[in-house]
């Protein structure tokens, strides 16, 4: 593993304490928490909700800055607030579990936990297992290279590179699916910090993540030696997930839940607060 500079550290240090190495390796942190109580909840929205009084354990990966990362000793985020506050309007509670992202699909598969928010983004594939929500937030994968590298500006220029890419993740499934094409060469890392370092290292040539977390994490480090070079490689959204067949009346209320945020402006103004403009 090569040596981390400074401004891959400061990034991590800075975004999250927890966007530390492993990008999802927030499973050794084994606190949870509950949130609202039904009781909390308006009594309209409770009334008319078949998941009222029920609590659910849901899993996060708490080291995606701006979507769910610690600070402090809370969980904070985009996907942290939205869940708080859906669960307040259809008047369910939850245990919040922290743990690797790879780690969540088998663990909804399995049943060990009722449903995740995770910044995870809805495909095909993931449909197979998983039943997801109405898309929550579009996003995007990115395309980060070295600051002071200014061939590579569109895909076009990504033939014979060198790609780093997190495990298990779409940026990483984007790299597999071109790496003929492109006639490239793919390294693989558990975590995104790590293979954004190949960048600033120049060991690797391209890094790719999604656009919001790329932009929020150099929006917060302007010592960082890496520049996006393609925005979005194509639009993508998030959406809260269960298993195939699973915990279909807190989906629907998942749904129900963001229909009234997003009718009330609330949406825009948990989006505004981490990314400080409305999605």
């Amino acid at each position: 593993m090569k040596k981390k500079s400074l401004s891959i550290a400061t990034i991590a240090l800075s975004i999250v304490t927890a966007f530390s190495l492993t990008a999802c390796s927030s499973n050794s942190d084994s606190n949870s928490k509950s949130t609202v109580a039904a009781s909390e909840a308006s009594p309209t929205s409770v009334a008319s909700s078949p998941v009222s009084g029920k609590k659910y354990i849901i899993a996060t990966d708490a080291t995606y800055a701006p979507f769910e990362f610690k600070q402090g000793n809370e969980y904070v985020g985009i996907d942290i607030d939205l869940l708080a506050a859906i669960a307040k309007l259809e008047g369910f509670t939850y245990d919040l579990k922290p743990m690797d992202f790879k780690g969540i699909i088998p663990a909804l598969t399995s049943n060990q936990i009722d449903a995740s928010i995770a910044g995870m983004t809805i495909t095909e594939e993931r449909k197979k297992t998983l039943d997801f929500s109405e898309g929550y937030f579009e996003s995007g994968t990115s395309a980060i290279v070295h600051k002071d590298n200014t061939s590579i500006q569109s895909t076009d220029d990504f033939k014979g590179k060198t790609f780093a890419v997190k495990k298990g993740t779409v940026g990483a499934k984007y790299a597999e699916e071109h790496k003929e094409e492109f006639g490239a060469k793919i390294e693989y890392f558990d975590d995104t910090p790590t293979s954004f370092q190949e960048v600033e290292n120049k060991n690797a040539d391209i890094s790719f993540e999604d656009y919001p977390v790329i932009a929020y994490m150099l929006s917060v480090n302007k010592d960082a030696k890496l520049r996006i070079a393609v925005p979005k490689l194509a639009v993508e959204y998030y959406g809260f997930a269960v298993n195939k067949g699973k915990n279909q009346e807190l989906l629907a209320a998942f749904n129900d839940g963001l229909k009234k945020l997003q009718q009330s402006g609330e949406y825009e103004k948990i989006t505004a607060k981490y990314l400080g403009e409305t999605k």
